[in-house]
């Protein structure tokens, strides 16, 4: 008698198991879950490559790429869940609002392209796959089309320099000669010298820190690479 007990109530827990499974698939379908999820790597992939190549800072961070398609991937599922169930959709809602994120976004950019995945992620989860295609694609080619626009114009660089004070003037007369163009931003006068710190724009970096080097009374020039806001 115990034993056929523990078969009965292996049973019914088997079919309560099987219940609860077809439960959670009742409103999503694996293929479609698998479609979507195959559909998010990929686009995750395309606007990571966009990010990569479109890239204009001067730290580029791989782990910003993977954070990208991982972000287009865990929305997709989230957004399958919760769209056909109002309950689930409210505890999700709250449970986000008890969140905080404490992670500083330093180039405003970084944090479109955060939404850009987060945008790709709810439309492959809606179901609406073409559209996904169309809008990933549509400012994939537009953000190509803006960074060629704007390299047409040259990079920014700081270039510091220390020098003796009389060779200002020579200075000044090679950063007309050799860059596009250049704006004082700091100058430093001390008992064993004088540093100033020059914005250059210019297409080739070493030509003017050697050229700086050649003017008597120059003791060390150093170009660094920036990200100075238009018009500033």
């Amino acid at each position: 008698m115990f034993s056929s007990s523990l078969l009965t109530a292996t049973s019914a827990s088997s079919i309560v198991s099987a219940t609860g499974l077809a439960a959670q698939f009742k409103s999503i379908v694996p293929s479609d879950l698998f479609i979507a999820l195959g559909l998010g790597f990929i686009i995750g992939i395309v606007i990571a490559i966009v990010y990569r190549k479109t890239y204009r800072g001067v730290l580029y961070s791989p782990s910003f790429t993977m954070t990208l398609i991982m972000l287009t991937l865990i929305t997709t599922p989230v957004v399958m869940c919760i769209k056909n169930d109002i309950a689930l959709s409210m505890g999700m809602v709250g449970a986000l609002s008890i969140v905080r994120f404490r992670t500083a976004v330093k180039d405003p950019l970084d944090t479109a392209y955060m939404f850009w995945a987060l945008t790709m992620g709810i439309l492959l989860g809606a179901g609406l796959y073409l559209i996904a295609v169309i809008v990933v694609l549509t400012i994939s080619i537009l953000m190509f089309a803006l960074t060629f626009a704007k390299l047409t114009a040259p990079n920014a660089y700081l270039l510091v320099v220390h020098y003796d004070e009389y060779c200002e003037g020579a200075i000044a007369s090679e950063l007309r000669r050799s860059v596009k163009s250049s704006k004082l931003r700091s100058k430093t006068l001390t008992r064993a010298g004088a540093e100033m710190t020059y914005e250059v724009r210019l297409n080739e970096r070493h030509e003017v820190v050697t050229r700086m080097m050649d003017i008597e009374g120059v003791h060390d020039a150093t170009l660094v690479a920036c990200q100075s806001e238009v018009g500033a």
